[in-house]
């Protein structure tokens, strides 16, 4: 009877860890089957656009300049809710991407997973594209995707440190929980590899302000998390 209480509080820390540790499988499976995931259009899609979709995929600004004058839907949507814009992110067209803009197509509309401009190029990792979509007046701090985030969150599991970086500078919430109730900081923990990208990512998070004492749903911060999968360097920059 007299070790009990001294029992209960690591027994209760590791009940949160492992609740914690199964919410984390359940996530992982859900992004391995790509439920809900960004969904470029496909290449039979992509055969049938015409007009300002044709010319989004196919990057030719002079096309899209010769259609918006003559009055084209520069937001008309495809079967999948996609405006030429979203297109254009999707194909890496960034003369396109600018040449809807200028002829008053909305960067900061949704497609119909809910995504926008600057997280589809900044989970293809193109960070010169994401900047444009900013630069072209995409906010940085959208609440985008099913799960209710934002490009830093969907960034920051995938380990895209200078997206991040970028992201961060351009003014994207650090501290926005997820419908999942994670933060972007407790993603790069739990969703990375522990590899120098998300260390990266880690470190960029954390010298920009991002709180480390939110703790996700089960009570777990991420410096617990990082020290649960033996990522050492990243435990190091969090509790500084």
């Amino acid at each position: 009877m007299t070790g009990s209480p001294a029992r209960g509080a690591p027994d209760r820390a590791l009940s949160k860890l492992a609740a914690s540790c199964l919410a984390i499988c359940v996530a992982m499976l859900i992004h391995a089957k790509g439920i809900a995931a960004q969904t470029p259009p496909t290449p039979a899609q992509a055969m049938a656009y015409d007009a300002l979709h044709r010319a989004a995929h196919d990057g030719n600004a002079g096309e899209i300049r010769r259609l918006a004058a003559q009055g084209a839907d520069v937001d008309a949507r495809d079967g999948d809710s996609r405006t030429p814009a979203h297109v254009a992110a999707f194909a890496v067209k960034p003369a396109a991407l600018r040449a809807l803009a200028e002829a008053g197509s909305d960067m900061n509309a949704h497609e119909g997973h809910a995504y926008d401009i600057v997280t589809i190029a900044a989970v293809a990792n193109e960070p010169d594209l994401m900047s444009l979509a900013i630069e072209l007046g995409n906010r940085a701090d959208l609440i985008t995707s099913p799960y209710n985030g934002a490009a830093l969150i969907a960034e920051a599991h995938l380990g895209h440190a200078e997206v991040v970086r970028r992201l961060i500078a351009a003014g994207a919430p650090l501290d926005h929980v997820n419908n999942l109730g994670w933060t972007a900081l407790i993603e790069a923990v739990i969703l990375g590899n522990g590899g120098p990208d998300d260390v990266a990512t880690v470190r960029a998070l954390v010298a920009a302000g991002a709180n480390t004492a939110i703790a996700d749903r089960n009570g777990v911060t991420p410096l617990a998390h990082a020290r649960a999968r033996g990522f050492d360097e990243m435990a190091r920059i969090i509790a500084r």
